[in-house]
């Protein structure tokens, strides 16, 4: 398999006590998924093989989350990095019947691979336990809850301060768009923040026949529906790839009744700090503005979410050089991939990071993230686990990797 060959060129520098430890908890993970904010049996199973494997001294955080320090004993620049691997699961019912560790918790199933981010994570905790000697400075390992839903764990990052002296940050995601053993870090914004918004249109009810005795707010939403596409057609540079979609619409009491109220809620997407306040401004404007119009009024809750993750360029040059050097030119992809959203933002919001992504598409896993059929190969941890462990060892001595 193209797969067992990755690993076998790239190497994960693993002990085998180790790299059974990280397909142990891959695997118990995916059988036994936990969604955000209820990862209590993931967050005690993954505490038990860290202490298992010499490494005490784990603190919780948001609650259902874990970080373990690994201190380096090397003389040198004491530099430190930080490593995130999320934990939570999603509300999806598994359909896999050919994986035999395939999820045993009814309507929830690991189906973004945040059992293999952990996984990974745990191979570098592990991995950079045991050669503690070969750095200075400090690795904080983040097993990272709730980033899937409300409330997210990446605030609980810098509100509890965690990241406070820390020079980079290391996040990664699976990607079934790329093939097995194939890896891709771009700079710069390689996804979007992810904000809410809930706007109640209030007009005044009147008979169906009469509309002109009332105000119809289904006819508000409607136009403010139509009109907030143009604020992203016509305001914003298509660069920025700015989205706002409508998810949800709810009003109107009966056919013959002109609706007093109606309630409609969507997210909106964007690349840069400066565009996010901007969009988030003018949705409110015009929602105010059509119901001002039309002789409404208009309630508008909005809820900030996740900023963009935004990659480091010195970090990416560094990671590009070690993936090429270990594997070859043909193991880094450059390619532009669909942008969705992550709170690794709040990391990349306070140090400079890198977010990369590695492939899983092989036959029989080519299905896409957040459905019922996705799945991803063991024989990824390895490899993911050694490249992150390259970047750490490269970034704490402070030397560049070369081609």
């Amino acid at each position: 398999m193209v797969s067992q060959l990755t690993a076998e060129r790239l190497g994960s520098g693993l002990h085998s006590a180790e790299r059974d430890a990280i397909i142990e908890l891959r695997q118990a993970m995916h059988r036994e998924p936990e969604l955000s904010n209820c990862e209590w049996k993931t967050q005690a199973r993954i505490r038990e093989i860290l202490e298992r494997h010499g490494l005490d001294g784990a603190i919780p955080f948001h609650e259902t989350g874990l970080y373990v320090d690994i201190l380096g004993q090397a003389n040198g620049v004491s530099r430190s990095i930080a490593v995130r691997g999320d934990i939570d699961g999603l509300p999806i019912q598994e359909t896999r019947d050919d994986v035999p560790f395939r999820s045993q918790i009814p309507g929830v199933m690991h189906a973004c691979g945040h059992d293999i981010h952990a996984s990974v994570a745990l191979g570098t905790a592990l991995a950079l336990h045991r050669q503690r000697n070969r750095f200075s400075g400090r690795v904080r390992v983040f097993f990272h809850p709730a980033e899937e839903a409300e409330p997210v764990g990446g605030r609980s990052i810098l509100s509890q301060n965690l990241l406070d002296g820390f020079d980079h940050a290391i996040g990664i995601h699976i990607n079934p768009n790329l093939p097995i053993g194939v890896f891709n870090a771009l700079p710069g914004a390689v996804s979007k923040s992810a904000d809410q918004f809930a706007i109640t249109f209030i007009g005044e009810m009147a008979h169906g026949a009469m509309p002109h005795k009332g105000v119809d707010a289904i006819a508000i939403a409607a136009a403010f529906i139509c009109e907030v596409q143009k604020v992203v057609s016509r305001e914003f540079p298509a660069r920025d790839a700015t989205v706002i979609t409508i998810g949800k619409i709810r009003g109107g009491e009966a056919a013959n009744i002109i609706c007093p109220e109606v309630t409609i809620e969507g997210t909106i997407r964007t690349r840069t700090r400066e565009r996010r306040q901007m969009i988030n401004t003018r949705v409110a404007e015009l929602a105010h503005g059509l119901a001002a119009l039309h002789h409404g009024r208009a309630r508008v809750d909005q809820i900030i979410g996740e900023p963009a993750v935004v990659n480091d360029p010195g970090l990416v040059v560094r990671f590009q050089k070690i993936v090429v050097k270990a594997e070859g030119e043909a193991a880094l992809s450059t390619d532009q991939q669909e942008e969705g959203s992550d709170d690794f933002g709040y990391y990349s919001e306070k140090v400079p990071s890198i977010y990369f992504w590695f492939g899983s598409r092989e036959p029989g896993n080519e299905s896409f993230l957040h459905t019922p059929t996705f799945g991803a190969s063991d024989d990824l941890l390895a490899p993911t686990t050694d490249a992150v462990v390259r970047l750490c060892l490269d970034v704490l001595a402070d030397d560049p990797a070369t081609g």
